[in-house]
């Protein structure tokens, strides 16, 4: 089998995190080291201190929370990975967004994995810092080829 048809049928591995607010563990970005993409749900502050996660050569995406001020970052995000369309914004919006199967946010300092009625599914990773909920934590989010999306949160 050629590499490209093996990086094509396996599940992409996606580190979410959030509230980085200027600081994180030292061991957090050897942890992320092993992820396709990292997915950044806002509040991180200094944008340098993405530095690091940004020397992991891995896609790096931002969007804007409530405690940042840089131009470059969106507020919003919406991307297709594995045919599933994915929704992020650093503040969950009250409805999810036409079209969006998974709504992912952080701001509340608290993991979350909900469902809604309607199939939406709510996913917060948690946060790196100032924890509301005793634990400190980020998520890795997969989604193979074919669709089927899991989440696991990872205390710190």
């Amino acid at each position: 089998m050629n590499a490209s048809v093996d990086l094509a049928s396996r599940a992409r591995r996606i580190a979410v995190f959030s509230d980085t607010h200027d600081g994180y563990p030292p061991e957090l970005p050897g942890w992320l080291a092993a992820a396709d993409e990292l997915w950044h749900l806002g509040d991180v502050c200094e944008p340098a201190v993405l530095a690091e996660f940004e020397a992991l050569g891995k896609p790096l995406l931002v969007v804007s929370g409530n405690n940042d001020d840089f131009p470059a970052w969106p507020f919003t995000r919406s991307l297709e990975r594995g045919g599933r369309r994915f929704h992020l914004e650093h503040i969950a919006p009250h409805i999810a967004p036409a079209g969006a199967e998974f709504v992912l946010s952080g701001h509340t300092h608290v993991p979350a994995d909900v469902t809604t009625p309607d199939g939406v599914r709510w996913l917060n990773p948690g946060c790196i810092r100032f924890p509301r909920a005793g634990v400190r934590s980020f998520a890795w989010l997969t989604v193979t080829a074919a669709g089927a999306v899991g989440w696991e949160i990872v205390a710190l």
